[in-house]
């Protein structure tokens, strides 16, 4: 991918992830941090897809990052994880995919179509997985700190 392309994805991706932080009602002064956690992790999952890695895996890596770095700004600046860890996933949703696999079944073409649709359920699933590993570590990481 070339330079003006990854520059294209960081700020396409910072926008969207700040946009949707700002209809979630995020605190205003948040949607860049917001926008950076989704950035950060729609590039991470190119680059994991640049170098060949499948979509889910990519996946799974962006969503652990995009968790960790949600809790890093949340403890920095005293605000809800979820308001960075939701909006830092928006770029990694499969919405494209699910749309494409509607489409496939209005054309009548459903063995696509289910090709599609579980594909973006695993997606999503494993977006879902990410958050919950994420959150599971970084409780034992605050156990082990407590001893």
């Amino acid at each position: 991918m070339s330079g003006v392309l990854w520059i294209e994805q960081a700020v396409t991706s910072f926008i969207a992830s700040a946009a949707f932080g700002l209809i979630f009602n995020s605190p205003r002064q948040m949607l860049p941090q917001c926008g950076v956690v989704g950035m950060v992790g729609w590039l991470l999952y190119r680059s994991c897809t640049e170098m060949g890695l499948e979509t889910i895996p990519a996946t799974l890596i962006a969503v652990i990052i995009v968790a960790v770095i949600s809790q890093l700004f949340a403890k920095l600046y005293k605000t809800p994880i979820i308001v960075f860890s939701v909006a830092g996933i928006i770029p990694l949703v499969p919405g494209g995919i699910a749309y494409d696999a509607m489409r496939r079944v209005v054309e009548n073409d459903y063995d696509v179509a289910v090709q599609l649709g579980v594909k973006a359920f695993m997606i999503s699933g494993t977006i879902a997985i990410g958050l919950v590993l994420s959150e599971v570590v970084n409780q034992t990481i605050r156990r082990l700190e407590r001893l």
